[in-house]
């Protein structure tokens, strides 16, 4: 009797769920070739086609269907079983999986992951970025990190509380021979980095004040997608540009980007942490959430340099 290892049914559940090989291999940390191997030995060792493969899509066969209905739950009662033992090791230990979009990532990483895992070394933190939002259970997250106004009805929040802003910037250079705007329609006369969001739409520009609100489709010599590349293109002297506050506080204090319309920029909601309850939480899961509690109440310091 063939005696078949937890990766080689993990490989086949995690393909169903993603939909691809590929994905699957990068949601597990594998190379695509690995998980093709697994899931191609397992198929022989049954005897029987799993998934319909063509270049485009990858689908359960009949045989395959039943075979993950059975195969879920038992795998599913075997990570419980993992995971109640896992919560009763005093120190924390294993790999936490967030699920987050680029800047909230940013904004979290210094003052709350690398705190954490300063305290907590035995631990991995694998984050995910993306713009898009998805089933944080059914996609294996642990935890996921979304503005306040888009997390889940269902899920238990913590608000972390620091406020976020956006800020119109340039460079000193750039207004040498620039009128500087005074207010967010004078941005329509002067060129400005063009930011494309993760669903293909361009980046709005949002202002507010005294109950005035308006959002702005600004023109420029360039689009992009990535707030990295933006920062450097507004650094040269490109355009304007329209960032998380965040992005470009040192650049502001340091003198190398100019702040304009501030008075248009108000507070934007909040940042929330968010999971789903469990009945057997690790040691690593319970110790992060404490943090992030501190965090949100502002009891941490922030972090030495690791020595990882």
């Amino acid at each position: 009797m063939a005696r078949h290892s937890l990766i080689e049914l993990e490989a086949v559940l995690a393909i169903v769920r993603c939909g691809s090989f590929r994905a699957a291999a990068l949601e597990l940390g594998m190379s695509t070739t690995a998980i093709s191997s697994a899931v191609a030995k397992l198929e022989r060792e049954l005897a029987v086609r799993l998934f319909n493969r063509t270049t485009r899509s990858v689908s359960l066969t009949y045989a395959g269907r039943i075979f993950v209905a059975q195969i879920k739950p038992a795998l599913e009662n075997i990570q419980k079983a993992m995971n109640t033992a896992r919560s009763q090791q005093e120190t924390p230990s294993g790999t936490l999986r967030i699920n987050t979009f680029a800047t909230a990532a940013r904004e979290i990483m210094a003052p709350l992951v690398l705190n954490y895992l300063q305290r907590y070394p035995q631990v991995h933190i694998d984050i995910v970025t993306e713009g898009r939002l998805v089933d944080v259970v059914a996609a294996g997250f642990d935890l996921a990190v979304r503005s306040a106004d888009l997390v889940p009805s269902d899920a238990i929040a913590i608000p972390l509380g620091q406020m976020r802003r956006m800020a119109v910037v340039a460079s000193p250079a750039f207004f040498q021979n620039q009128a500087v705007p005074q207010v967010p329609q004078d941005l329509l006369n002067h060129p400005c980095v063009r930011a494309r969001l993760p669903d293909g739409t361009l980046l709005r520009w949002r202002f507010e004040k005294g109950g005035e609100q308006l959002q702005l489709d600004v023109d420029g010599p360039i689009t992009l997608d990535e707030a990295s590349l933006s920062r450097i293109a507004v650094t040269s002297g490109l355009g304007i540009g329209y960032f998380m506050e965040m992005d470009v506080r040192e650049d502001i204090a340091a003198g190398r980007l100019v702040r304009i319309l501030e008075d248009w920029t108000p507070p934007l909601v909040p940042l929330c942490l968010y999971y789903y309850n469990r009945r057997n939480s690790s040691a690593a899961f319970q110790a992060f959430i404490a943090l992030a509690r501190d965090y949100a109440a502002g009891r941490l310091a922030q972090p030495e340099l690791l020595s990882r």
